[in-house]
């Protein structure tokens, strides 16, 4: 039987709005800017779960987002798992073949769409057999959709009461769902209960998580659809801190406006967001003055960018989870014996994927099953287990089979513990390159690449070589004034500083952008499919493009 002491997520915003009831949201929307307080965010979520009953949610029903970053998502956050039912965030960025398997095997019963996703919805739907049978929609704002037979969201939860009765629910009542994006398969859900929310928050508002308090100004850039923005809009919640949404598909001019306009202090987002805001500054007058921690998550963040961002005075903190983790895993703080330690020391643990959040544990197990050495050197695949670490796939034994042991999760990560405890994520298992039996980390090459003053993007991936299995080719994204014919010599000497002979990419191909997954993450599938075979002979390096190995 659910207790007043389980671990829940209605608390948070009670606090909230009792605490902090004065305390700003500020959203820009499709329809413009809206600011309104945490006591009246409390009321609007009690009129959506009014809303809900009436319509017939029950106990355990599974409702969909199709949205952006906006307020009134962030209504749905609260009001949908504190009424018992379970809020499934879909990523509008996957193929629509994608989106239909999720929305039936989920079994959604509603969805709220972005009014300008929908049509990409309706695309999906329009071409669906049966898997959207006795689903309706919802539109976030005050008008309906032309693409979709749908109801207007301010419609919706207009003229129900700010009073909620709301239920107690049991820990372990499923409170939210999301699928991985699905790079080799179909997607693969993961339910997160209210206990495992409640654990993933208080963890992140230790100081070794990424703690908000009532004096911050919190901006997730990363999407509400992606494992629930990282966390974010529960932990500024629990915080009691002032949050700012970015709206629908923010670039780097409304990323600098919001941050100017409003004083915000942290947000987070993958390297790329970082990166197109790096690039804007340059060419622009933006203060940044309030901007205290960048959370880079996703892919790895280059020494680059940490170093740029601390010239701002900004502190870039490296964070790596998963869906199937809620997703906080581990964030690269300092130790306090590496304070005074010099700077370079400093940005390379900082550039690593960082120090374990209280409350998990992990190993690293190398292809022999054995664990690992922490010696910053002996590679192997992490595996994780804890409070808020899913132990199962929704609906896929066979998954969880191949990806579960003992309570474990087999994250799939290659990686490298340091003798500080420091993890450095390699590779992922399907994209570290193995050559005449050596391992080749491509993260470690694409991040020395970028370090280059005329390189936006690298990827590098492994191709099929007749004597040594497997080669590296470097796939850049030159900026727009590079000497393309210097920097191929510039960044074979870069890479030759630093590592063996053999590591070296046998070609440097230039391309106009790294294909990018629907977490905007660098999608080397796609690179392998679309790239790899134009830059070879016979889909394979020639064999005297090898370096001989020292």
């Amino acid at each position: 039987m659910p207790s007043a002491t389980d671990q829940t997520l209605r608390p948070f915003l009670w606090r909230a709005a009792n605490l902090y009831s004065d305390t700003e949201i500020v959203s820009r929307n499709h329809d413009g800017m809206q600011r309104y307080t945490y006591s009246e965010y409390d009321d609007r979520t009690a009129q959506l779960a009014n809303a809900l009953e009436e319509y017939g949610i029950e106990d355990g029903d599974r409702v969909g987002t199709f949205c952006w970053n906006h307020s009134r998502h962030f209504e749905t956050y609260f009001a949908v798992p504190s009424m018992g039912a379970q809020l499934h965030t879909i990523n509008p960025l996957l193929p629509d073949a994608h989106i239909q398997y999720i929305v039936d095997n989920a079994d959604d019963q509603l969805i709220f769409v972005d009014q300008s996703l929908a049509p990409k919805l309706a695309g999906a739907v329009a071409d669906a057999d049966d898997e959207f049978d006795g689903v309706e929609f919802v539109v976030m704002g005050s008008e309906e959709s032309d693409d979709l037979e749908s109801t207007a969201y301010e419609s919706f939860i207009d003229g129900h009461s700010s009073d909620y009765d709301w239920p107690d629910i049991s820990e372990e009542q499923p409170a939210g769902m999301c699928y991985t994006s699905g790079t080799t398969g179909n997607p693969k859900g993961v339910e997160y209960t209210q206990q495992m929310l409640w654990s993933h928050t208080m963890a992140s508002q230790t100081p070794q998580g990424i703690p908000m308090a009532d004096d911050d100004v919190v901006m997730p850039v990363v999407p509400m659809f992606h494992v629930n923005a990282w966390g974010m809009p529960f932990t500024a919640t629990a915080g009691g801190a002032k949050q700012v949404f970015p709206g629908p598909s923010p670039d780097p001019e409304d990323l600098a406006g919001l941050i100017e306009n409003e004083g915000v202090t942290i947000s987070a987002g993958v390297p790329t967001v970082w990166l197109g805001l790096m690039e804007y500054c340059s060419e622009n007058q933006v203060d940044l003055s309030t901007l205290e921690t960048v959370i880079v998550g996703g892919s790895a963040a280059p020494k680059s960018m940490i170093e740029w961002f601390d010239d701002q005075g900004v502190e870039v903190l490296h964070a790596w989870g998963m869906t199937e983790m809620a997703p906080i895993g581990s964030v690269s703080h300092l130790k306090a014996d590496l304070q005074d330690a010099d700077y370079e020391t400093q940005v390379n643990k900082r550039s690593k994927q960082g120090l374990m959040v209280p409350g998990l544990e992990f190993k690293v197990i190398d292809e022999n099953d054995e664990e690992v050495d922490w010696d910053g050197e002996a590679f192997g695949e992490l595996w994780m287990r804890g409070p808020w670490v899913t132990t199962e796939y929704f609906k896929r034994p066979e998954a969880n089979e191949a990806e579960f042991e003992d309570g474990w999760l087999k994250t799939g990560d290659v990686v490298t513990v340091d003798e500080d405890g420091y993890i450095e994520i390699v590779d992922r298992e399907k994209d570290v390159i193995k050559s005449g039996g050596e391992w080749i980390s491509s993260v470690a090459l694409e991040n020395a690449i970028m370090a280059h003053d005329d390189v936006s993007e690298a990827a590098v991936v492994g191709v099929p070589h007749e004597r040594w299995q497997e080669r590296p080719v470097a796939f850049v994204v030159p900026t727009e004034d590079a000497d393309r014919e210097a920097l191929v010599d510039e960044v074979t000497e870069m890479l030759a500083d630093e590592y063996p002979k053999w590591w070296l990419p046998d070609e440097i191909e230039f391309i106009k952008n790294v294909p990018k997954t629907a977490t905007g993450k660098f999608s080397k599938k796609d690179i392998r499919d679309e790239y790899a075979d134009q830059s070879l002979v016979d889909g394979q390096v020639p064999e005297d493009a090898a370096p001989d190995r020292d």
